[in-house]
């Protein structure tokens, strides 16, 4: 797995998660369990779908 998920968009994946997973975790809608793929993908700094539509957020150099 290569990383493509960089910076910012990492950043705003894992705010974005937490804050979805709390807001299921105290009753909110069925859809903020949708918070945990994107906290996944933040701390992996992998997201599946980006090389499916040509995309990377990463600036690193990886070897």
């Amino acid at each position: 797995m290569k990383a493509n998920v960089g910076g910012i968009d990492r950043a705003l994946r894992i705010i974005v998660g937490l804050a979805l997973i709390a807001w299921a975790l105290m009753g909110g809608s069925v859809w903020a369990w949708l918070g945990v793929p994107l906290l996944a993908t933040g701390l992996f700094s992998f997201c599946p779908l980006y090389p499916l539509i040509g995309m990377n957020s990463c600036k690193r150099k990886e070897t």
